[in-house]
């Protein structure tokens, strides 16, 4: 399939984002919670799905989770009891940008977690997701693909940009070389919490358009269509011509000159 031209995307992509605002429009007025997990390879797009989505959302509405490892206090909890914190409540979408499937995925391919506490984590999560689920939460799970050859074209890309240069880490270089246990850790993860309440859809990202397109459609589709219209917010004309800024104190900024 030939890559997806920047203007088909756009076009494509600002279609759905207003179906985005009236699916969320529709969240709010039916207090409906929801989660997306964004799970894959490094490099694969998690970020650019999760802002593609969340673009044109009201961000006291819509909220992003990426935490950071654990801390030593938080590495004596419950596993899943950091993010239980950042589940949402009525009316609220919540996109974790990793999840408690850190456990299943680099925690086990780098040694952070031992064997033991990978199986338990396999066992409890289909458990701990059916009681989300029963609650009346919609748990949506996102694995991104892509092909090592793409993977390797996006790290050259950090690597040598400054603006991006932030996205690699120690942990992505290790990553390099440990593809193939990844797929082998994904596929144990997908055998053991792939299930009909809380299933996982695989995405295709090594065209990261398409996917992100892929992905969004597939959100939509999957939210029962309960089309809520907008407030009519009345917007009246001034009752006089409109006012300047005035300054007393402080002035503006110079403004910029190239």
């Amino acid at each position: 399939m030939s890559k997806l031209k920047k203007k088909d995307y756009e076009r494509a992509l600002k279609g759905m984002q207003r179906e985005l605002v009236d699916l969320a429009r529709w969240v709010g007025e039916t207090g409906t919670r929801i989660v997306v997990l964004f799970e894959g390879r490094d490099s694969a797009g998690k970020g650019g799905a999760i802002n593609a989505l969340r673009e044109h959302l009201n961000p006291r509405q819509v909220r992003v989770v990426a935490l950071a490892k654990p801390t030593e206090h938080e590495k004596s909890q419950w596993y899943f009891q950091r993010y239980v914190a950042h589940l949402p409540c009525a009316g609220e979408i919540v996109l974790f940008d990793r999840s408690w499937y850190n456990r299943a995925g680099v925690e086990k391919v780098m040694g952070f977690a031992t064997a033991d506490q990978v199986e338990a984590f396999l066992a409890a999560a289909p458990e701990f997701e059916k009681l989300l689920t029963d609650d009346g939460l919609t748990l949506v799970k996102y694995w991104l693909t892509c092909d090592q050859e793409k993977q390797e074209e996006r790290f050259a890309e950090r690597h040598q940009d400054p603006l991006k240069g932030w996205k690699l880490s120690p942990m992505d270089t290790a990553a390099r070389e440990n593809y193939d246990e990844y797929t082998e850790a994904r596929e144990a993860m997908l055998r053991a919490t792939h299930t009909h309440y809380a299933p996982w859809t695989l995405v295709d990202f090594n065209d990261q358009r398409r996917g992100r397109l892929t992905l969004i459609r597939d959100f939509i589709d999957r939210i029962p269509d309960g089309h809520v219209p907008p407030e009519e917010v009345p917007l009246p004309p001034l009752d006089g011509p409109p006012s300047k800024e005035r300054f007393g104190l402080i002035e503006p900024l110079p403004g910029y000159r190239p």
